[in-house]
C-alpha cells in the first residue's frame, strides 16, 4: 500500500517521482485525472456559441488542448472568474451556463497511457478534501452541475443515485460522495494516499540525497529553500500517515514536482480581541449545531452573537433562525456595500441567502422589523468578549454597547495551514510581507502555468492562488498539467 512512499528511502537505487500533489479535494482530483493520461480534444462538429473561440479551436482539431498555447485560446473570455484559463476550461465544459444554456460540453476526452506521468495525491480525509468536513445536509452555493468535474457530469451521477436537484443545487454530502465515486470510476485511486498529513516541503540537491550528507547541507543553507545552484534540485516531502490502530508512520519522499491544493478550511481567521479564547467563543459552525443537539442553547437562550457577513454566517442565522434561537448579528461593512456576497448572488437561485440579506437590511437594532429574534448591527466590530458571557461592540461612530449572549460564533473566513513550507509559504504570496491569503493576499503564480513567480516547480491551485468555486478551480488544473506534460 506505501510502496510509492516508501520506496525513497533506498538511496541506491533513488528515483523520484516527477510530481506529488499535497490536498485531495476537486482541483488535486482534477490535476491527477488529466496526469493519469486523461487528454482533452475539441469535440469535432461542435459548436461552440462563444464564435472567436470556436475559430480558434477549429484551427488546431487534431491537438489535444494540453498543448495549445492556453494564453492564445483564452484571450478575450469572460465571466465570473479572474483566471484567464479557468475561463477557458469552464466555458469549454459548460458552454453558456451563466446565460442559463445547457449546451454540451465541446471536449472529448481520450485515455493515453503513454502520455500519463507518475503522480501521488497525498490528503488528510477520503477523496473530496474539505467536502468531508462539512455539516453533510447544507446546500451548496453553487448549482449541482457546477460541481461536477470532467466527463463525468454531476447530474448524471444523481440521477444513478434517483434524486433530484433541489433548486438545482446540490447537499454536501452528496458531493463529497460524488468525489469518492469519481476516483474510483475513474480509476485514480491508486495515485491518492488518504490518511496522511505533510509536515514539511523542503528543496534538496539531489546529490545531497544519494551522498546522505544532507544534515550538512541543511546546516549551510543560507536561504530557506534553496540549497546549492549547481546541482540538480529536488523537493523532500516528509509527513506521516494514520494506521488503521490510530499510530503515526512516518513517511519521506522526493519529487520533481510539488503541487499545492491544500485549499483554505484549515484554520478560521481570529478577530484578535481580548476574551477569544474562552469556551464560549466558537469559530465553526458546527459549535452550534452540537449546542441545539445537547440542548445547552435553545428559544429561552441569551442571543448568539454571529460575527460575519459571508456565506457560513448567513448558514448560522439560518440554522438559528430555524431552531427559533435568538440572534446578535455584527459585521463591519455597510448592507449596501457591493463587495458583500448578498450584492452579487442572483435573488431567484439563491433565496435562503436573499432573506439573510433581506434581515441585514430590515431589523437593524436602530428599528425594530418584522423578524422578531434576530438584530443586525452593520457597521460593528467586536471589541472583547468577558468571563460572565458580555461582550462589548462598538460602531463606527465610536458608541460602544454591551450585550449578554450565550455563544459566540466568529465566522470571518479561513486561512489556509501552510505551515510545512518555510517560512509558513509567506514568501511565495503576492505581497511577502504577509501570510497567504485568499481573498487578499493569494500565493503569486503564472497565470498560465500556475507555477510559483518564486519557486520553481512549485505550483499551486485553488482557493491559495484566489480560484474559489469548484467550477474554476479545474482551469488551474489544465494550466499545471499543460506545463508538465510540456516540461
Amino acid at each position: 500500500m506505501h510502496a510509492l512512499l516508501t520506496r525513497s528511502q533506498n538511496k541506491s537505487g533513488f528515483k523520484p517521482l516527477p510530481v506529488v500533489i499535497i490536498g485531495n479535494g476537486p482541483s488535486g482530483i482534477c490535476l491527477s485525472y488529466l496526469l493519469s493520461g486523461y487528454i482533452p480534444y475539441f469535440k469535432r462538429d461542435s459548436l461552440h456559441p462563444h464564435p472567436i473561440l470556436q475559430r480558434k479551436l477549429e484551427e488546431a482539431p487534431d491537438v489535444s488542448i494540453l498543448d495549445q498555447d492556453l494564453e492564445y485560446l483564452s484571450e478575450g473570455l469572460e465571466g465570473r472568474s479572474h483566471s484567464p484559463v479557468a475561463l477557458l476550461f469552464d466555458t469549454l465544459q459548460r458552454p453558456d451556463t451563466d446565460f442559463g444554456g445547457t449546451a454540451e460540453s465541446v471536449l472529448t476526452w481520450w485515455h493515453e497511457a503513454d502520455r500519463a506521468i507518475p503522480h501521488l495525491v497525498l490528503g488528510r480525509n477520503a477523496p473530496g478534501g474539505a467536502w468531508h468536513s462539512i455539516e453533510g445536509s447544507m446546500v451548496t452555493l453553487s448549482k449541482g452541475e457546477w460541481m461536477g468535474l470532467p466527463d463525468l457530469p454531476f447530474k448524471d451521477w444523481l440521477k444513478q443515485k434517483r434524486r433530484g436537484l433541489r433548486n438545482n443545487r446540490a447537499t454536501a454530502e452528496d458531493i463529497a460522495q460524488y468525489y469518492q465515486h469519481y476516483v474510483m470510476r475513474k480509476g485514480l485511486q491508486k495515485n491518492f494516499r488518504c490518511g496522511t498529513v505533510v509536515t514539511s516541503v523542503r528543496k534538496v540537491s539531489a546529490e545531497s540525497i544519494s551522498s546522505h550528507a544532507q544534515e550538512d547541507q541543511q546546516e549551510s543553507s543560507g536561504s530557506l529553500w534553496n540549497f546549492s545552484e549547481t546541482s540538480a534540485e529536488l523537493f523532500q516531502v516528509d509527513g506521516f500517515f494514520r494506521t488503521v490502530e490510530g499510530d503515526k508512520e512516518p513517511f519521506s519522499v522526493y519529487a520533481e514536482n510539488v503541487v499545492l491544493a491544500t485549499g483554505t478550511y484549515d484554520s478560521p481567521t481570529w478577530l484578535g480581541v481580548k476574551g477569544e479564547n474562552l469556551s464560549y467563543v466558537h469559530h465553526q459552525l458546527s459549535a452550534l449545531e452540537e449546542a441545539v443537539r445537547n440542548s445547552s442553547i435553545g428559544i429561552m437562550s441569551d442571543p448568539v452573537l454571529v460575527v460575519g457577513a459571508g456565506l457560513t454566517a448567513a448558514d448560522a442565522i439560518l440554522f438559528a433562525h430555524h431552531c427559533n434561537i435568538p440572534v446578535i448579528h455584527v459585521f463591519r461593512r455597510r448592507v449596501t456595500d457591493p463587495g458583500l456576497i448578498f450584492n452579487q448572488l442572483p435573488k431567484l437561485m439563491y433565496p435562503e441567502y436573499h432573506k439573510v440579506h433581506q434581515m441585514m437590511k430590515e431589523q437593524s437594532a436602530a428599528c425594530t422589523g418584522p423578524y422578531e429574534s434576530y438584530v443586525s448591527l452593520p457597521e460593528h466590530h467586536v471589541l472583547s468578549f468577558s468571563k460572565d458571557k458580555k461582550c462589548i461592540l462598538q460602531d463606527k461612530n465610536g458608541y460602544q454597547k454591551v450585550y449578554k449572549i450565550s455563544m459566540a460564533l466568529v465566522l470571518t473566513g479561513s486561512n489556509p495551514n501552510l505551515s510545512f513550507l518555510p517560512n509558513n509559504g509567506v514568501d511565495l504570496a503576492m505581497n511577502g510581507d504577509q501570510p497567504v491569503n485568499p481573498k487578499r493576499n493569494p500565493i503569486d503564480v503564472d497565470p498560465f502555468t500556475y507555477e510559483c513567480t518564486q519557486e520553481k516547480g512549485l505550483y499551486a491551485l485553488g482557493p491559495l492562488v484566489g480560484d474559489h468555486f469548484v467550477r474554476f478551480v479545474q482551469g488551474g488544473a489544465l494550466a499545471v498539467a499543460s506545463s508538465l506534460l510540456k516540461k
